[in-house]
Formats: C-alpha cells, sequence, structure tokens
C-alpha cells in the first residue's frame, strides 16, 4: 500500500538554452545577426571570436565570426515553446546526446512565432542547443572538490524525451 515516491534530486529541470548564429566572418554581418537574435529572444547577445587562424576561409584568429545568447529560467522555457512551434511540436530522436541535451536547427528565423520579417535583416538560420540538469550537477562546475556526476544521476536520452513531451507536449520522432 505505500507509495513509491520519486526523489526530489531526480527532478530534471531546463537549465539554459543557447541560440546561436554562425555568420563565418565579420562586419556588417555580425551586427545583423545580434539584431536578429535580440529580436527572437528578447535578450541582449554577444559575438563569438575565432580560435584560430583558418587562411582558406580568410578567417582571423579573434575575429568575430558569430553571435550566441544564453536564455535561463522562465524566459527560456517561453522561448523553447515558441522554438518547438516553429518545428512543428516535434522532435527528432536522434537530436540527443548521452547526457540528455539537446540539439536542433531553424532554417529561417521568421518561422518562429512572435518574429517579424525585417528588411534589414534578411532571413537567417540559428543553432539551438538545450541542456537539462537534476540537482547536484553543479558538483561538475565548482571551483573546489570538482567531481563527476554519477552513472544512475545523469540524464539519460529517454529521461530527456519524457522530459520535453511532459513538459512542452512536443512529439519525438
Amino acid at each position: 500500500m505505500s507509495q513509491v515516491t520519486e526523489s526530489p534530486m531526480k527532478k530534471i529541470r531546463l537549465e539554459k538554452v543557447v541560440l546561436n548564429m554562425g555568420v563565418g566572418k565579420s562586419g556588417d554581418v555580425i551586427d545583423v545577426a545580434k539584431k536578429a537574435l535580440d529580436q527572437i529572444s528578447g535578450k541582449k547577445s554577444c559575438a563569438r571570436e575565432a580560435k584560430e587562424t583558418q587562411r582558406d576561409w580568410g578567417v582571423r584568429k579573434g575575429e568575430p565570426i558569430g553571435v550566441a545568447v544564453t536564455v535561463r529560467g522562465e524566459d527560456a522555457k517561453e522561448l523553447l515553446k515558441r522554438l518547438f512551434e516553429a518545428k512543428g511540436n516535434q522532435v527528432n530522436g536522434k537530436a540527443f546526446d548521452n547526457f540528455g541535451n539537446y540539439s536542433f536547427g531553424i532554417r529561417e528565423h521568421i518561422d518562429i512565432p512572435g518574429v517579424k520579417y525585417d528588411p534589414q535583416i534578411g532571413i537567417l538560420g540559428l543553432g539551438i542547443s538545450v541542456t537539462l540538469t537534476r540537482p547536484g550537477y553543479g558538483i561538475r562546475r565548482r571551483s573546489k572538490h570538482k567531481a563527476s556526476v554519477g552513472k544512475k544521476h545523469i540524464i539519460s536520452k529517454q529521461e530527456a524525451k519524457d522530459y520535453l513531451t511532459k513538459e512542452f507536449g512536443v512529439t519525438v520522432v
């Protein structure tokens, strides 16, 4: 007759949503991509710089070649609902990694509900990374006594799929 209750330490939550636009060169296109990400997320985006020189592509180390913004908390949940709407509330089952993270892309940012076409920006694509976490995951990032997360505490692919289905009403294809 006893009920089995799930441990509060096993509760999965959305940690962050990272939006990324790689434009491949610096200049005016960086500013255009920043405007687009600011319009999508409602947050301030920042430029990402090249880690090394690629002579074939004409890219120098330290040159801005992309734009990204990280959204957390309730804003992240609202944004993720809109992003899933742009994909028809379907997620690809192969896009999950072994730690419960999920990534997908959107070819045209104007597909996202609430984003209007702006002739100064044009049409841009973007990549989205969703990070899920559990209580206790902070041991990986703290400065003192870093440790790895135990095997039983890591979020599996199936747990991540179940969480997105339950929380956001998406279907896994």
